[in-house]
């Protein structure tokens, strides 16, 4: 459903005010349903402005600055903390996926690491091989295969 223009608010409340109809003539007029003009009414009534209020829908965030810098103190202090951990901390029933997105939205990360640095001068692989296609020779001979036999091509 498209959110009505702040102009075509105005027309209906204004048109409304002037006695031009009932809530229902008024909504047949402007192409809108009554319960539409009844909200608008509701809207100007309760809160003085007629603007569109989308951005006040939606489920509202668990975790508040408050808990977003207590997070950051835990993270500090604790940099393996789990995030069982913080949300204990934290006294809050939010599952922990949330606190997840949380910290990584703070840019934060609480990842556990080793405790010990990776060793630079051990190698990784032994030996050293070709790099790109000349790291391998072909591991099946030329015409020793009877599943490579080159295919009859179709006229």
């Amino acid at each position: 459903m498209k959110t009505l223009s702040l102009d075509l608010r105005e027309r209906i409340l204004t048109a409304y005010d002037n006695d031009q109809g009932s809530r229902e003539e008024i909504g047949r007029r402007f192409r809108v349903s009554t319960g539409m003009v009844k909200k608008l009414l509701q809207q100007r009534r309760h809160q003085g402005d007629i603007g569109p209020r989308h951005h006040r829908s939606g489920r509202k965030p668990m975790l508040r600055e408050e808990h977003r810098r207590l997070l950051e103190q835990l993270v500090s202090q604790k940099p393996d903390i789990t995030l069982a951990e913080m949300r204990e901390a934290l006294k809050l029933g939010c599952s922990l996926p949330a606190i997840h997105y949380v910290l990584i939205d703070m840019g934060l990360t609480y990842k556990k690491r080793l405790s010990m640095l990776a060793s630079r001068l051990a190698l990784t692989s032994p030996g050293t091989g070709k790099g790109g296609s000349g790291a391998k020779e072909a591991s099946i001979p030329p015409g020793s295969s009877s599943s490579m036999r080159p295919r009859p091509r179709r006229t």
